[in-house]
């Protein structure tokens, strides 16, 4: 009976120390977000909020807004705006559904129109993201004129998401695309939501559009030659897990077998890249024809 007493008595203390320790992390101050503009070309300039990025074009008459990030970060943007430019936002886009990048829309209600394409309306309703219900959607392309700013915005088919669109900034030779674009950076863990082979199918339409500078959702700046890169990398991955798949290797084994060494010094490598061929080989599974 004291043998049992002692392990509740040590059991007690332990819980007890777990909630103190808890409780003091809980108080201890949380690190600002990193939040800076920077001027790209001409009119448009790059908002970052931490490891996420949006862009924004100044014009004359107002402003053109891109994913609003989150509700804190719109509202340190939309006070940095009136602050530095003290022009009302007219617009603001969303470059596809998800939360982590267009949350906080309903900052700018209050003047802008919000604009998305008819898929991301629907999934930003049906999952009831946190966010503006967009007021204009599209299904292929939509131009946006505004002071004599021009941002085109290509639907370019499913990739990431079934609903991920380009914005094009003509005059500056710009091109802003979220999460289906990484500048020397493997792709986002498993391929969530993703549709691999329309992915790459998307890739090689944004090769043929007339561009300088890509303006990712994450990392730094890139160019267009990124893009070609970016699919490479997709077609080597795929193609790899194809050849193992059909020497009937596992998943295990297949995870020890495929290196791609052209890409090991890309950003994600170390915690993603295993996750990239699992969701690959769920993806060549799922495709694979009978007797292939």
């Amino acid at each position: 009976m004291k043998k049992l007493t002692r392990i509740g008595g040590i059991i007690a203390l332990f819980l007890s120390t777990l909630v103190c320790w808890t409780w003091a992390q809980r108080q201890q101050p949380q690190p600002a977000p990193v939040r800076e503009i920077i001027q790209i070309a001409g009119e448009v300039y790059r908002f970052r909020n931490n490891n996420h990025y949006a862009v924004f074009a100044v014009t004359p008459v107002g402003i053109i807004v891109t994913d609003p990030i989150n509700t804190e970060a719109a509202q340190w943007l939309k006070a940095e705006l009136q602050k530095r430019f003290n022009r009302p936002i007219k617009y603001v886009i969303y470059s596809h559904d998800h939360a982590d990048h267009i949350s906080g829309g309903e900052v700018f209600a209050d003047t802008a129109v919000i604009v998305a394409h008819d898929n991301a309306k629907a999934a930003i309703i049906g999952e009831k993201r946190p966010t503006a219900i967009p007021q204009i959607t599209f299904s292929e392309q939509l131009v946006i004129e505004l002071g004599g700013t021009v941002v085109e915005l290509s639907y370019v088919g499913r990739n990431h998401s079934d609903n991920s669109i380009v914005m094009r900034f003509p005059r500056e030779r710009l091109l802003f695309a979220v999460d289906f674009i990484p500048v020397e950076s493997i792709a986002f863990r498993d391929f969530p939501d993703a549709y691999v082979e329309d992915w790459i199918a998307s890739l090689k339409q944004v090769e043929a559009m007339d561009f300088d500078v890509l303006a990712p959702g994450h990392g730094p700046l890139g160019q267009k030659d990124h893009v070609r890169m970016f699919r490479e990398y997709l077609q080597d991955l795929r193609n790899e897990v194809i050849k193992y798949v059909r020497e009937g290797k596992s998943l295990d084994e297949i995870k020890q077998l495929i290196t791609l060494p052209k890409y090991e010094k890309w950003g994600g490598r170390e915690q993603w890249f295993a996750l990239n061929i699992e969701g690959m080989y769920r993806h060549v599974q799922m495709h694979r024809r009978p007797n292939n």
